[in-house]
């Protein structure tokens, strides 16, 4: 699909939705009335495309919910995903070995880390160390042998602190590995590891461009620090009200929650 020219009767070509707090309710679903003014929205000429930190076997069941056959931005910006075709079009790896070095690095600086880890790929499983807490009832396989989290290739890597919140455990890994990979906190107990300059923004330009849609033409909307690139990328960046503080600092706007169909409430505004 081509957006090339401004939607007819909605002022963007392209509208990117992260999922968790923002598209999803706390419940894991999404609205009548955000679904409608979704397909309103579309219908006027815009494009949706989801832009999640889940890789793709954690987003295929929210897609085929939603009827979704478009494009999606999968795993923090590493995956594209064809949801029509079900075809996986760009793939980008986490270096292991700079992900060793800058675990070790963390590891100094405030000890045991507890571990999961996202393989890549279409059917790529999620693995979970001892003392690592899963965020949700998404499927993931534990990890007994800590060699295990090297022998296949990765999209990333989560990081848990016994005693560290999300924004403490992040800033450290921020300042002392950042020369080798990307941390970025997605979501509560969800800090991530990610291939060095990799953020949303990467796989949202990369899908924009194959759409024909520009930055210009581009309103997100977003919840947590991770979208904060995205936010940056795009013309417009809409804040749920449930969003990070660090989040709402860079928004061009904040609507209502995700609970309270934030998204559906804008789009409405701007359907007239």
């Amino acid at each position: 699909m081509s957006t090339e020219s401004s939607a007819a009767g909605f002022p963007y070509q392209l509208i990117a939705t992260d999922l968790d707090g923002t598209l999803l309710r706390g419940d894991g679903s999404v609205s009548g009335r955000t679904r409608d003014a979704l397909a309103a929205a579309t219908a006027a000429g815009a494009a949706h495309l989801v832009v999640t930190g889940r890789s793709v076997p954690w987003t295929v069941h929210i897609l085929e919910d939603l009827g979704y056959e478009g494009l999606a931005v999968c795993g923090q910006g590493s995956q594209i995903y064809d949801a029509g075709q079900r075809r996986l079009l760009t793939s980008v790896t986490l270096d292991r070995q700079l992900a060793g070095v800058a675990l070790a690095k963390i590891e100094a600086e405030v000890g045991p880390l507890h571990l999961a880890a996202s393989r890549d790929g279409l059917d790529g499983d999620v693995l979970v160390g001892p003392g690592y807490a899963p965020a949700g009832h998404l499927p993931a396989i534990p990890l007994t042998d800590a060699a295990d989290l090297w022998s296949a290739p990765l999209n990333k890597i989560y990081i848990q602190h016994p005693t560290l919140s999300d924004d403490e455990l992040t800033e450290v890994a921020q300042r002392v590995a950042g020369g080798f990979v990307t941390a970025v906190m997605a979501g509560a107990g969800i800090v991530e590891l990610l291939p060095l300059g990799l953020t949303k923004a990467t796989g949202l330009s990369l899908a924009a461009r194959r759409l024909g849609a520009k930055a210009a033409g581009t309103i997100a909307f977003g919840d947590m620090p991770n979208d904060i690139p995205m936010f940056a990328w795009s013309a417009h960046g809409v804040a749920m009200a449930n969003a990070h503080d660090d989040l709402r600092a860079v928004a061009d706007e904040v609507t209502a929650s995700n609970e309270d169909d934030g998204i559906a409430a804008v789009l409405e505004r701007l359907l007239g």
